[in-house]
């Protein structure tokens, strides 16, 4: 099978359409702190590229995750230092041409050139949630500080989410049309503490989830809803069955549901995952015949229609390449 043949192979999957070889995808940070802003140190952007690279020639994975190391920080004065829940709204929207968004355009444009048709990749999105952790450096208490504000103003925190929102819509659109992705990998998670009712949930994760969605949905059919299990996260997966994704990963392992489970969750939508991607793992500290043998159970359980083989999220930066192959090997 030619590379070109991987295209295909994503493509019946999106479609729910039996493969001639279920499709394997891993990714993880290339940067040492992903998180870090890279418009103060831009080394960070040439070692994401160039990890990319790397990691293609080395694994020739069936598609290409694109991960977003450097781009983690939204540059917003108020979003990024507001001390009480109404500062928030004080955040203003960037717009589809400022910086954090023409460098994101033209390295999705390098990385395309990489792999240059041979296939499918999915650029990385972070929910609002998630981009206000990073903007504060994802620190001890972050966590906290969100609940707080949600409690103190959540109509605050709503705007100020809101207006990333329409930014990300910018950020996805100019990504596919011009920057050569050709979906979206959106990840997004639970809210965590404080007094969060259904009503303020709804606000705040899914609206927004589905503003950036829908978007991305206008301007290509093959896009991936990750719901983020990362560092033991749990998320309450109902809240998410209804969202307008193609394909849909979840942390397997945190939260107990099989690819097999989920897809019958999910109503019956292909799949990504099966993998535990920590240190802990088979994957990463397991031998050929104990990771060969996870693969049989998990394709044993999930079957192969409508699933692609990955982990929970992303996996240790140095695991051993061989490792990833020895999955493919077996599918």
């Amino acid at each position: 099978m030619t590379k070109a043949g991987k295209i295909t192979w994503l493509k019946q999957v999106f479609n729910n359409e039996k493969t001639e070889h279920t499709p394997v995808g891993f990714w993880f940070h290339y940067a040492e702190d992903e998180t870090e802003d890279g418009f103060k140190n831009p080394a960070i952007f040439d070692i994401n590229i160039e990890g990319h690279k790397k990691f293609y020639a080395e694994f020739e994975p069936d598609f290409i995750k694109i991960m977003t190391d450097g781009f983690f920080v939204y540059p917003d004065d108020a979003f990024q230092k507001a001390q009480k829940a109404a500062d928030l709204r004080d955040v203003k929207p960037i717009g589809e041409n400022h910086p954090w968004i023409e460098k994101q355009v033209a390295f999705a444009k390098t990385l395309a050139d990489v792999w240059s048709g041979e296939v499918l990749s999915f650029y990385n999105i972070f929910a609002p949630a998630a981009l206000f952790r990073f903007a504060r450096g994802n620190r001890d208490g972050v966590e906290e500080t969100l609940a707080g504000f949600i409690d103190e103003d959540a109509e605050a925190v709503g705007y100020a989410f809101g207006v990333v929102a329409k930014d990300t819509v910018a950020l996805v659109k100019r990504i596919i049309n011009e920057g050569g992705a050709d979906g979206i990998y959106y990840s997004t998670q639970d809210l965590n503490g404080g007094k969060t009712t259904e009503q303020i949930r709804r606000r705040l994760v899914q609206a927004n989830d589905l503003t950036v969605l829908n978007a991305a949905n206008d301007v290509s059919q093959y896009n991936i809803l990750h719901i983020c299990g990362y560092a033991g996260r749990r998320n309450n997966l109902m809240h998410f069955i209804d969202y307008p994704s193609q394909i849909v990963n979840w942390a397997v392992t945190v939260e107990g549901v099989s690819l097999e489970q989920g897809k019958k969750l999910f109503k019956n939508k292909p799949v990504i995952g099966g993998f535990d991607n920590t240190k802990n793992s088979v994957l990463y500290k397991g031998s050929q015949k104990e990771i060969e043998a996870e693969t049989k159970r998990i394709l044993a359980g999930s079957g192969a229609r409508g699933v692609i083989l990955g982990a929970d999220c992303t996996v240790p930066r140095d695991i051993d390449i061989q490792r990833l192959q020895w999955v493919w090997n077996k599918t």
